[in-house]
Parts: C-alpha cells; sequence; structure tokens
C-alpha cells in the first residue's frame, strides 16, 4: 500500500487540566478527501494546529509525507487556509494574491489567476480595492484563491465554505473535486454533514478528544443502521459518550 500522505499516531495535547486530544491515530492517504467532523469543543481546530506545528504535542506523532511535522520542509507541500481568515486589511486583493504567490515561491500566471477569481465568482473589479472593504465571502474567496493557485499536494482548509452564498458554495465544491481529480490530497473540516457526503470519500469523527470513527462516509451510515449521514454522525457520538 502507499504511503499516507498524514499519519496521526498516538497525538495528545492539553492545555491545562484539560485533555483536548486523547491519543489521536488516523492515516490520510493520497489522494484522499478526508473530512473532519465533531461537535464544537471535539478538538478539530486543535487537531489542524498540531498538524501544522502552531502548537507542541504532548505525547504522539505527527509525519507528513514520511517527514516529523515539525521539520519546515514537511510542510512545503500544503496550503492550508484557516476559519478565520483574515488578510492584511492595507492590501488590494490583487496585492495579496501576488505577495502569497511570491512567498509561496508558487507559478504566477495572470491567466490562470483570473480564470481562478472567475471560477470563485469574485468580481474581478474586486481584487483592485483594499480587502478591508470585503465582505466575509469575499474574503473567503480571496482566501480559496490563494489556496488553489498555490499549486500544493495537500490542502488542509478549514470549513472552506464559511460565509459563503449557495452559488459560491457550488463553486467551491466543483473546484475541490477538480483538485481530487488531480489527485491532489484534501482535509477539511466542515459543520454539515451534507457537505461531507457530498464531497468526501473519508470522514474522521472526533468527539471529547477522541476518535469515534474513521473511514467511508457509507461506512458510518451502515454502521448505525441510518441511512442519513447526519443521523449516523448522531448516533456515533452518543454511542462514544
Amino acid at each position: 500500500m502507499p504511503e499516507p500522505v498524514v499519519r496521526f499516531h498516538g497525538v495528545r495535547k492539553s492545555f491545562g487540566r484539560v485533555d483536548v486530544l486523547r491519543g489521536i491515530d488516523f492515516d490520510i492517504p493520497p489522494g484522499a478527501c478526508m473530512g473532519l467532523v465533531g461537535v464544537n469543543g471535539a478538538g478539530k481546530t486543535t487537531l489542524i494546529k498540531c498538524l501544522l506545528d502552531f502548537c507542541e504535542l504532548d505525547g504522539g506523532a505527527i509525519e507528513i509525507h514520511g517527514i516529523e511535522h515539525r521539520r519546515p520542509e514537511s510542510r512545503s507541500g500544503v496550503s492550508f487556509l484557516p476559519e478565520r481568515f483574515t488578510p492584511p486589511y492595507f492590501l488590494s486583493g490583487r496585492e495579496f494574491i501576488d505577495t502569497m504567490l511570491r512567498l509561496l515561491g508558487a507559478r504566477r500566471d495572470e491567466e490562470e489567476i483570473r480564470a481562478t477569481v472567475a471560477a470563485l465568482d469574485l468580481d474581478a473589479a474586486a481584487l483592485e480595492k483594499p480587502v478591508r472593504s470585503y465582505s466575509k465571502g469575499m474574503t473567503q474567496k480571496l482566501g480559496l484563491a490563494v489556496s488553489f493557485l498555490s499549486n500544493r499536494a495537500l490542502y488542509v482548509l478549514d470549513e472552506p465554505l464559511s460565509g459563503l452564498d449557495p452559488k459560491a458554495r457550488s463553486r467551491v465544491k466543483s473546484l475541490l473535486q477538480k483538485l481530487r481529480s488531480e489527485g491532489r490530497t484534501l482535509f477539511l473540516t466542515f459543520h454539515s454533514l451534507a457537505d461531507v457526503e457530498e464531497i468526501c470519500d473519508h470522514i474522521t469523527v472526533l468527539d471529547q478528544g477522541m476518535l469515534a470513527y474513521s473511514g467511508a462516509p457509507r461506512g458510518l451510515a451502515e454502521r448505525y443502521g441510518e441511512s442519513s449521514l447526519e443521523q449516523a454522525f448522531l448516533k456515533c457520538v452518543e454511542a462514544h459518550a
């Protein structure tokens, strides 16, 4: 079997006396679209912070492409978009894109930039405006545009559909499916189980800092005898508690 793109092995993290992650074990195989779900406070954001070395582990290990996650080279092929994405207020949208592509060492192709912006339903004229004038949805589209233009092997996107209207959500889903068809690996968090069911071929459920399920969405539904992934998720969390 091919080596996993990401491997979590016995990951533990506490803040004070609160155990936020308690021995998390699962792999993300190459080309997978993994949806990470859980109720508020389940540990999803903390797990992503650990993956990206934003906080130190209390135990266990994480590998990205077989490289220990604390080594900078492990993250060279990663594109990350946080849930609360706030670009520098003093830049225009175009300045932000240009600056990020330079920092990422990514190729700058004006035609590709225009196509990506159009695919996200972001008005090209908005790129000349300061990002402080952007709505939540426009800001999210800008962050997604840079993520997609970065041309990485692994995309870690925390609530990528946050703040988007139905039209933009549909556009983003199409772009995510395009990345999957190109063999990229996606690690996404969602609040909506319907989005997971539509986009992802793997689902990982966290509950109270522990792994409650990891596998195919259909497998979760079958385990709890439900046709609805949402109902299966609720039964999974209740059973785990």
